[in-house]
């Protein structure tokens, strides 16, 4: 970070996802943040990466932006490279030369879920789907060039913006009696906030830290608090759902549990997301908090924001 800055630069990507409309509200607080959507940073070109990043010059780059279309992805294998992997270590590369620290956004998919316990950082990573290799890739340039970076592997991702799992559950509840959800994999549902606000409360000590060139950079697992599985993630959403009064169509009850075998994809996934996450907790001093909270506050957001348009 350039120490004569009285406010540093925070360069987002990806400002319009999931998990970066939640650090537009979170970083606010934190610096300036010159927020970037695929119309202004297509991370498919390396090159208008690069002369962004030259042209802002930030003191931090968080990288928010990715391919995130599992089952697409084994049809674009090219184009989930170009995004997750290339431009990845393009923006470290870029990051190393200023000085700057990343912020990177990995996931649960770089394993293979074969293991009885939750993963650690140090763990081989085993992907399964072209999106995890991709990933997978991503996380490795970046280590390669030698950048100031923080990988955050996270898992079951979702916010009240963009398409997730709780929105597609209530869509369908809400036209069909009856729904069939995978409950041989198991993770925790893990809130776009809570990512968000995580990854401020580092950035915090960032700055706050003595001497930068020992912070503690490297990969860390972050998820919310607990395990269940999609199954167990639906029936929640439903049994919350009820709570507001929604009318559906779905009951809680009505969430059949099926097998992975038993339901058609294209990607496979691991059996096994679940991520030990002591190292984050340990080293930054972070409390995580159960998953059902995060999914309560997701559904809490997506119910006021239908109530308001309807």
């Amino acid at each position: 970070m350039s120490h004569s800055r009285a406010i540093p630069i925070i360069l987002l990507t990806g400002s319009n996802g999931q998990v970066g409309f939640e650090l537009r509200r979170s970083l606010a607080p934190l610096g300036r943040i010159a927020a970037l959507d695929r119309a202004t940073c297509d991370l498919a070109y390396s090159s208008r990466i690069r002369d962004l990043v030259r042209r802002i010059r930030p003191d931090v780059i968080v990288n928010a932006a990715a391919y995130t279309a599992v089952e697409r992805a084994e049809g674009e294998a090219e184009l989930a490279f170009a995004v997750n992997a290339v431009a990845a270590g393009t923006l470290a590369e870029e990051a190393r030369a200023l000085g700057a620290m990343l912020v990177h956004y990995s996931t649960d998919y770089v394993y293979d879920g074969t293991k009885d316990s939750p993963y650690v950082e140090t763990d081989r990573t085993n992907p399964l789907s072209v999106y995890g290799k991709s990933k997978a890739a991503g996380d490795e340039n970046i280590l390669a060039t030698g950048a100031a970076a923080l990988i955050l592997r996270t898992s079951w991702v979702a916010g009240a913006h963009g398409s997730n799992f709780a929105a597609t559950v209530l869509s369908r509840a809400r036209e069909q009696a009856r729904l069939r959800v995978v409950a041989d994999q198991h993770g925790a549902p893990t809130s776009a906030a809570l990512v968000a606000d995580v990854t401020a409360h580092i950035l915090a000590r960032y700055w706050l830290f003595g001497r930068r060139e020992t912070f503690p950079t490297g990969i860390y697992h972050l998820a919310a608090d607990g395990v269940t599985t999609w199954h167990g993630y639906a029936t929640e959403v439903l049994l919350r759902a009820a709570c507001y009064g929604v009318a559906l169509k779905a009951r809680p009850e009505d969430v059949e549990a099926i097998l992975t075998a038993q339901y058609p994809a294209d990607a496979l996934r691991p059996a096994n997301s679940r991520l030990d996450t002591t190292k984050l907790r340990c080293t930054f001093g972070i409390h995580l908090p159960p998953w059902q909270e995060g999914v309560h506050h997701v559904l809490e957001q997506i119910l006021t924001e239908r109530a308001q348009h309807a």
